[in-house]
């Protein structure tokens, strides 16, 4: 029985896998394995919401074991550490329990075909301090990371005494995660407000968003970027362009000008990169940034049996441009793969990718939503932004539940969510 193995449970990785078990797995076609080193998933566009507590992982989150079992693969914990593409097996570590005992032990799986859907990290460009002193928003981990940091600043604020004092948080990097969390942070002020923390209001937050080039949300249309910038001078955000951080101290943030903004918590979100562990794995070609270099098929350019997808995915586009590193690439990649390994497995001619691009939403919190849409309606774009536009960044999240779980669940998922508006806080507390 043919072994595929997909590596990584993100957006692309899980949808993936999941079209797999149900089309192959459940009817003994082939045995669908999927590799994560988290018990859960969450879609990683909604992060922020995580790290103000506006989403509970341990509500909202999917357990990749129990949607495992329901369509048909097999999961595995574990990060992966070596491939051996003459043996076609790749090598887990060894997993520790919270106390540093050993758990699991190393593991080897076969592989016929094998998916690297590993996602992307965060990218500090090697700057000082960083990793000592910023939060990076690249798993549920970190996300509560900044959660609980962001509790014990409230407290703190509640307690002191000193007329002047304020929660000083900066956000370096204003693509849609700095500029998402932003606005998320004011949203969060006033629903904690009604929670019995002390002097809490939206005066209370000194919040700087540092951008080294010339205008937020770059990947977006001018006219885009300038509505976020504006909607955001009013909520209160100090929003630097033009601005390089050369190093992060205890105290904040210092710029190549010689001035620190200060911040007690601080959030990197300049840039993204491949895990380091996929450079040059196995031989296999990588970019600058540790993707891996895939034909247009998505199968690595130095061994058909490996496929790639995603963030960690270098595939160029007949503009000669890169494909975005977006929750919509890895979607469109992950059918493409399905696809593919269908017509492999069937001894048919493989598709060729093609980056279809329906534009990009920016959701301001409660306070707005902007972006471009891009599709058949009319040529070009379409700027949308208030209700239509969170309307359909809303859908987007939807799209991936259905995805995953067929519209009978997402709809009685939506439903739950609903009632749970009236039962549960607005945001997590704990």
């Amino acid at each position: 029985m043919t072994k595929i193995i997909v590596v990584g449970g993100g957006a692309g990785g899980l949808e993936l896998a999941t079209k797999l078990g149900r089309k192959l797995g459940r009817k003994g076609k082939a045995e669908v394995t999927l590799v994560d080193r988290n018990r859960t998933h969450l879609w990683k566009p909604l992060l922020h919401e995580v790290a103000t507590g506006a989403m509970d992982p341990g509500i909202d989150g999917l357990s990749y074991r129990s949607h495992a079992h329901n369509h048909g693969f097999g999961f595995q914990m574990g990060s992966l550490t070596y491939i051996d593409r003459d043996a076609r097996t790749i090598t887990l570590a060894p997993m520790l329990d919270d106390s540093g005992r050993p758990m699991l032990s190393e593991r080897t799986l076969q592989y016929d075909i094998l998916v690297l859907a590993i996602g992307s990290v965060s990218n500090d460009f090697g700057t000082q301090g960083v990793r000592d002193h910023c939060i990076f928003l690249d798993s549920p981990q970190q996300a509560e990371r900044f959660h609980d940091e962001l509790m014990n600043r409230f407290l703190q604020y509640g307690e002191s005494e000193a007329v002047d004092d304020k929660v000083n948080i900066a956000i370096v990097g204003a693509g849609a995660t700095g500029v998402e969390l932003s606005a998320e942070l004011y949203n969060a002020v006033e629903h904690l407000s009604a929670y019995g923390f002390k002097k809490l209001s939206r005066d209370c937050l000194r919040l700087t968003l540092v951008e080294a080039g010339p205008r937020i949300l770059p990947a977006l249309p001018e006219r885009i970027s300038g509505m976020a910038h504006k909607e955001l001078r009013e909520l209160g955000v100090d929003v630097r362009t033009n601005t390089m951080v050369v190093e992060a101290t205890a105290e904040g943030l210092k710029t190549r000008d010689d001035e620190l903004i200060p911040a007690t918590l601080m959030v990197w979100a300049a840039g993204i990169k491949a895990p380091n562990f996929l450079k040059e794995i196995a031989g296999l070609e990588t970019n600058r940034i540790n993707q891996l270099t895939v034909k247009p098929t998505l199968q690595t350019s130095r061994d058909d049996s490996i496929f790639a997808i995603g963030d960690c995915a270098h595939c160029m586009q007949e503009n000669g441009k890169p494909v975005p590193p977006r929750a919509q690439s890895a979607h469109q990649m992950a059918s493409l793969v399905y696809d593919n390994i269908l017509a492999r497995l069937n001894n048919k001619p493989l598709k060729s990718y093609v980056y279809k691009d329906h534009g990009s939403l920016v959701s301001l919190s409660r306070y707005s939503t902007v972006g471009s849409l891009m599709g058949n309606l009319m040529r070009g774009s379409m700027m949308v932004e208030g209700r239509i536009a969170r309307t359909v960044y809303v859908s987007l999240y939807r799209m991936h539940q259905v995805a995953l779980h067929g519209y009978t669940r997402t709809g009685l998922m939506m439903l739950v969510g609903r009632i749970n508006r009236f039962l549960r806080p607005r945001l997590k507390l704990h």
